[in-house]
């Protein structure tokens, strides 16, 4: 997914093995927390309202991409030391590190969004910004107007075949500006086929517009988090950014700027961000850079049949090199080594606390709600070591066992969440359905054998509205010919101590007499769902205003007065005489 605009700025020393030292020193220094070489059993139910992943549209087509990389300063000798925001020694404001404004702001709200319709994804902003790096240099450097939206197109190559994928026209130009070939679009790098399955409304304008970082970085955020991964598990990162562009080449270099901000990271006027090597606007079309040709030192990042050559990282741990984990978001295949050998991380785990990490009830562990509603607290618990001091960056899966259909945000049954500062994780907030009950929730520290932590959640019946009086709307005489029916629709009234109530269950029935009210069988009736002659009727409700208006009523061969009775929750009961009378011979 990406317009090709930048190349390395590696001479000498700054060669794969300082890349490798770079990485392997990024990857060492793991937050501290439960292990997380457990990945747990995590429910893969798909989030609802969610799209699918795509079967084999890339996002991009197949584009270029910037390959730039972090700063890496190497004073004594290669892979001796690195300089990175946040870590000691180093400085918090270098350049690279900045980021536009208005496009960090889209990539934290993109985080926030996120965090609360699908929380077991846990998306780190960072990756967003660590995509759109490589994608489009943050938007050309923040060349965006107030509402986050690029004052010139940022477009990739024309996906016509040459050297990228075949991709006719499918929005007739109107996002790319091309009727012929399909572009890849925006901050984020979406072909106009892709972008209408994905795109999303991140500023609240009522428009998806792929131009618009605020829209395009949700979207990003959406697809990463497709098929239920959750992005604190080394493998599912992996997948959901090769998902995005199927390069081990395009990884290395998304995960290298994904640790570097994740040291820390500036905010910078919009328009001042850095640019890629190779891009001399910071924006307008992306997919040319005069007198310079792809792979040959012009800027351009691989393409489809084109490498990178440094920052090379092994594969993920538990894909094999013949597995394609998720169907390429851009097409981009990447290629084979050029025969460096691949350096590896360090093999020592990151640093735990010492003994075993436990969890502990933070709050009630009795939890209610009524039936069809949202529960007013939600289970949390708190991450500690044998210290009893917090936990940070703990994994911590919450499950909801039983017979029950209440679910998670999201609709899905078990969540992952990661633990605060503080030590404590707070589950999604729980759904209650119809299903009445008491069930459990678990909660499990991820990769520890500490003891589960379980919640009692209980959802009570609805309680019902009820009325002590009905009243009839109007009082025209209702009357009808045998073998028709009554041409006045009834229509009335609960109150219940004189206020209107809505929602009471009211049943109709057409009955013999007031003093012997024995249900009748014949004259008036009511037709059922299946246009059977019913002469009761017990699923009725008022409406929002307090008012029913009954189904039509229609009559059989019998002349006479009737009667009909409708008996509300809570007591109410009014009757009303129907009249028919003979239908004149044929």
């Amino acid at each position: 997914m990406a317009p090709l605009i930048g190349r390395r700025m590696r001479k000498g020393a700054a060669t794969t093995a300082v890349a490798a030292a770079a990485m392997a020193a990024l990857t060492a220094s793991q937050a501290p927390g439960f292990a997380n070489s457990d990945h747990g059993d995590r429910n893969r139910e798909q989030r609802a309202g969610e799209a699918p992943a795509p079967d084999d549209t890339p996002i991009d087509g197949g584009s270029s991409y910037h390959t730039d990389l972090p700063p890496l300063v190497t004073p004594d000798k290669p892979g001796s030391s690195i300089d990175l925001p946040g870590l000691p020694g180093g400085s918090s404001t270098k350049p690279e590190a900045g980021i536009p404004a208005s496009v960090l702001a889209a990539y934290k709200k993109a985080e926030a969004t996120l965090r609360e319709s699908n929380p077991g994804c846990n998306l780190p902003w960072e990756l967003l910004a660590a995509i759109g790096k490589v994608e489009s240099g943050q938007a050309g450097g923040g060349n965006v107007g107030a509402d986050g939206t690029t004052v010139s197109p940022i477009l990739g190559p024309v996906l016509n075949g040459d050297g990228f994928a075949l991709i006719k026209d499918t929005d007739g130009g109107a996002y790319d500006g091309d009727s012929r070939h399909d572009r890849a679009v925006g901050p984020m790098q979406f072909i106009p086929s892709t972008w209408a399955s994905w795109g999303r409304d991140g500023n609240g304008d009522g428009e998806k517009d792929p131009n618009n970082v605020y829209d395009a970085a949700l979207a990003a955020g959406g697809y990463l988090c497709a098929n239920g991964r959750d992005l604190s598990v080394k493998a599912d990162l992996d997948r959901a950014i090769l998902g995005y562009n199927h390069s081990r080449e395009y990884l290395n270099t998304v995960l290298s700027w994904f640790e570097y901000y994740k040291r820390g990271t500036h905010e910078v006027p919009d328009g001042t961000g850095g640019i890629p090597s190779g891009n001399d606007s910071g924006s307008g079309d992306k997919g040319k850079d005069p007198g310079k040709k792809p792979g040959k030192g012009g800027g351009k990042g691989p393409g489809k049949g084109q490498e990178n050559d440094a920052h090379t990282l092994p594969k993920p741990d538990d894909e094999p090199d013949t597995t394609t984990p998720t169907p390429p978001a851009d097409g981009n295949e990447g290629t084979p080594g050029t025969g460096t050998p691949t350096p590896k991380p360090p093999t020592t785990p990151p640093s735990t606390p010492s003994g075993t990490s436990k969890l502990t009830t933070v709050g009630a562990k009795e939890l209610s709600t009524t039936a069809g509603t949202e529960f007013d607290r939600s289970p949390r618990v708190k991450a500690v070591n044998t210290a009893g001091k917090p936990v940070a960056s703990a994994r911590v899966r919450y499950e909801i066992l039983g017979d029950t259909d209440t679910r998670f945000l999201g609709l899905v049954k078990s969540a992952t969440v990661l633990t605060a500062a503080d030590g404590t994780a707070i589950a999604p907030k729980l759904l209650a359905g119809e299903k009445t009950g008491t069930f459990t929730v678990r909660a499990t520290a991820v990769g520890r054998e500490a003891a589960p932590v379980e919640f009692t959640a209980t959802v009570k019946a609805r309680t019902v509205p009820q009325a002590d009086a009905l009243a009839r709307i109007g009082d025209k005489k209702l009357t009808a010919r045998t073998g028709a029916s009554f041409a006045d629709a009834l229509t009335v009234k609960a109150t219940n101590k004189g206020k209107i109530m809505a929602d009471v269950p009211v049943t109709a029935t057409m009955i013999t007499s007031a003093k012997d009210p024995k249900p009748n069988d014949k004259g008036p009736y009511f037709l059922d769902d299946k246009g059977k002659p019913v002469r009761t009727l017990a699923a009725l409700k008022t409406n929002g205003l307090g008012r029913l208006t009954l189904p039509e009523i229609l009559t059989d061969d019998q002349a006479g007065t009737f009667l009909l009775r409708l008996t509300a929750e809570g007591g109410a009961v009014l009757d009303i005489e129907l009249t028919v009378t003979q239908a004149p011979a044929a």
